[in-house]
């Protein structure tokens, strides 16, 4: 993938990029002539005791600030403006390239990672945009023309110069490179604090079931002083460039006022010119001071986007390959053929081995095994959530490989093992997936996935809000609602994956009996927990340590497979079986 180029995001925001340096210039160009002025005020006014020059001149003075002033504001309105925009593009791309990640990638980036690089990684990279078309450009021109300006007033005072720069500049190399290696730990102990914060908020509920504040406390606490520790150490660096640039400072200003003095009183050198030097050697030991500060920044914006740059220059495990087809899944016939998975490719033990079926359209197929065996990943594979390792998976008769990913998505629906819900309305929730669905395909889906009468008991119905996760709602409510969601597409191939567990068994029952007329001729895939869900399905598919032992309906499995019976014993008991006819 190429290389990311930072000033593409500037490109758009051309005219403030190039207002802000120039309005800069014109605040640079003024505060270089105040000096100036004041000493021709004090050589031409003050000395000859003409107080007509010194109004005049004064006056001018009032002018060249209130120019200077202007540009200022100016500048810095437009670089508010440049880095403003630079940062929500930069974070609209990076979530956009979030959104394209394959489950894979995203057990790369873990979310606590990602959090931080789309919020504290681009604010320090913004800041950077906006300090450079403001300080950056600053700082080194006021430098430059203070020291021309004090070579033009005195060559051998200037002398100071040649000395106090050079030191400071070596003062600010060993700093920056002392502190560079510290901000990208910082960065990276960040992303462990929001890690710890977003799980503890997540399962806040959990936590307090299970009364283990003060663990989690402690944990917090882990997380937090480490990046404390790593921050004030960096901090602690940086701390050190002020106390020196100011000794610098002081100490030449001392030394201009030491041999000053002597050429003032020899008489080479006038006493305005004497105070105009002392004011450009502080705006020049104050520009550098700038312009380390400045390098610190940079060091720690460059460790931002480094990992910001990580990213986006990622290539998505999954994308369409070139001649991707579309339109194609009509009938929603699923062949797994001799499909083998694990998780990282380069090592690691295989997840499922060698899984061989077929769902023909219309069939519930189940999914039945103890739990790791790979069920979940099993049905995360037809989306292509994660990729095949081995083998290859067909959805009428065309490798998913060759089908474009937004059409095999919306003809998949699924309804995930733990039920997410949005921020918003009931309504906005279940039509998620087809925004332009009408109430009254809203309220088929819903009648189907048994939550119209929870939803006509709320207080706005399909408009009630819930919250954040649905937190408002209960297991059950949120399973339906999901179902309901899935639905609503009403896709060629419906998978639930233990989507009905927090529901009861008349509930589940009402649903099953619901998905089948409403789904008659889509393939349905379930996964679940209670063998009573599955025992009607037209095929059950037994998995066990990642491996297909058996495929068959339910009383061909409770006489030939061992699996099936161990799994069927555990939850109805042997008197069960016997009573099925199995000794």
């Amino acid at each position: 993938m190429p290389r990311v180029k930072w000033t593409n995001y500037l490109k758009p925001y051309w005219l403030p990029v190039l207002l802000a340096p120039l309005l800069m210039l014109v605040e640079v160009f003024m505060d270089l002539l105040q000096p100036k002025l004041m000493a021709n005020i004090v050589n031409n006014g003050v000395m000859a005791g003409d107080l007509a020059y010194i109004r005049t001149t004064g006056l001018l003075m009032l002018g060249v600030a209130i120019i200077g002033l202007i540009g200022g504001i100016g500048c810095s309105i437009y670089s508010t403006i440049a880095s403003q925009h630079f940062g929500a593009d930069l974070r609209k791309d990076v979530f956009a390239k979030v959104q394209t990640f394959s489950f894979r990638n995203l057990d790369k980036f873990k979310a606590g990672s990602l959090v931080t690089r789309l919020t504290n990684d681009i604010v320090q990279m913004q800041n950077l945009v906006q300090m450079t078309l403001r300080i950056l450009v600053r700082s080194p021109f006021l430098a430059i023309g203070s020291c021309i300006m004090a070579f033009m007033l005195s060559p051998k005072l200037a002398i100071i110069l040649v000395v106090a720069v050079p030191v400071l500049f070596i003062s600010q190399y060993y700093l920056i490179r002392a502190s560079f290696p510290l901000f990208s730990k910082v960065q990276n102990k960040l992303d462990g604090v929001n890690t710890v914060l977003q799980e503890n908020l997540s399962g806040i509920r959990v936590v307090k079931a299970f009364v283990r504040s003060a663990y989690e406390n402690s944990r917090f606490g882990k997380a937090n002083g480490e990046f404390t520790d790593i921050a004030v150490k960096a901090a602690r660096i940086v701390a050190v460039n002020m106390p020196i640039m100011m000794f610098i400072m002081n100490a030449s200003i001392v030394a201009v006022l030491w041999f000053g003095a002597d050429l003032n009183w020899s008489g080479s050198l006038e006493l305005g010119d004497l105070i105009a030097f002392i004011n450009y050697v502080t705006q020049l030991l104050s520009s550098l001071l700038m312009v380390g500060m400045m390098m610190v920044s940079i060091s720690r914006a460059k460790a931002s986007g480094d990992r910001i740059r990580e990213v986006l220059e990622t290539e998505p495990e999954i994308r369409d390959a070139a001649g991707a087809r579309s339109d194609i899944i009509r009938a929603g016939r699923i062949e797994f053929d001799d499909v083998s998975f694990k998780y990282d490719t380069s090592r690691g033990e295989y997840e499922l081995r060698n899984i061989s079926f077929t769902a023909e359209p219309g069939e519930t197929v189940a999914i039945l095994g103890s739990t790791g065996s790979g069920k979940s990943t099993l049905v995360n594979l037809i989306s292509r959530l994660y990729e095949v390792t081995e083998g290859s998976i067909r959805v009428d008769g065309v490798d998913i490989r060759g089908i474009r990913l937004d059409h095999l998505r919306r003809q998949v629906g699924m309804v995930l093992q733990e039920a997410i819900l949005f921020s918003g309305s009931i309504r906005d929730n279940i039509r998620y997936g087809k925004p332009e669905a009408t109430q009254e395909q809203i309220e088929q889906a819903a009648r189907a996935a048994q939550a119209d009468e929870f939803i006509a008991r709320m207080p706005d119905g399909y408009d009630s809000i819930i919250g954040q996760r649905g937190i408002n709602l209960s297991g059950g409510q949120k399973q339906r609602m999901s179902i309901a969601r899935a639905l609503l597409i009403r896709p060629a191939v419906l998978i639930l994956d233990d989507s009905t567990s927090a529901v009861d068994l008349g509930t589940e029952s009402r649903i099953q009996q619901a998905l089948k007329e409403l789904m008659g001729t889509s393939t349905t895939i379930v996964i679940a927990q209670r063998i009573s869900s599955v025992m009607d399905a037209d095929k059950i598919v037994v998995l066990d340590e990642g491996r297909i032992v058996a495929v068959g309906k339910h009383d061909e499995l409770m006489r030939s497979c061992a699996v099936y019976q161990d799994i069927y014993e555990s939850q109805l008991g042997k008197e069960e079986i016997r009573h099925g006819g199995i000794a």
